[in-house]
């Protein structure tokens, strides 16, 4: 036998990110260009042109599987599923408004702030959320 990996698929469908807090968004692109969204970027802090409920999206990513996209044209409005980031639930980088610990209300309070003085679109509702009282 060689080596290299050898994987074994069964027959059965994988649910992704199962038991994971959820929410369903509606998502306007207010803009003049296309933005496209990676399956694990912050979805609260992406392109300012979108328009959605940025509080409800804190800590969600889109529920999609890893390596995966969803594109906005111009003008395009459609409905997406975020689920709630894992691990240490730590993000830096992406457009800079968290930096820090998602579970601190200090941090989430300072990256709503600065994403209101930005100009980052904001519906403020319109959130459709399924396993209520989950921590996200």
């Amino acid at each position: 036998m060689s080596g290299g990996a050898h994987y074994l698929y069964g027959d059965d469908p994988v649910e992704i990110n199962p038991g994971r807090a959820k929410v369903g968004l509606t998502v306007a692109n207010t803009g003049d260009r296309a933005v496209q969204i990676g399956s694990h970027y912050h979805f609260f802090e992406v392109n300012r042109a979108l328009r959605f409920n940025r509080e409800a999206a804190y800590g969600m990513h889109l529920d999609i599987p890893s390596g995966t996209a969803v594109r906005f044209e111009p003008g395009d409005t459609r409905e997406v599923e975020l689920v709630a980031f894992g691990g240490s639930r730590r993000l830096i980088g992406f457009a800079g408004l968290v930096d820090g610990g998602l579970n601190a209300d200090d941090t989430r309070r300072a990256a709503l702030r600065r994403a209101g003085q930005l100009g980052f679109a904001d519906t403020g509702g319109n959130a459709d959320t399924e396993n209520e009282g989950a921590d996200h």
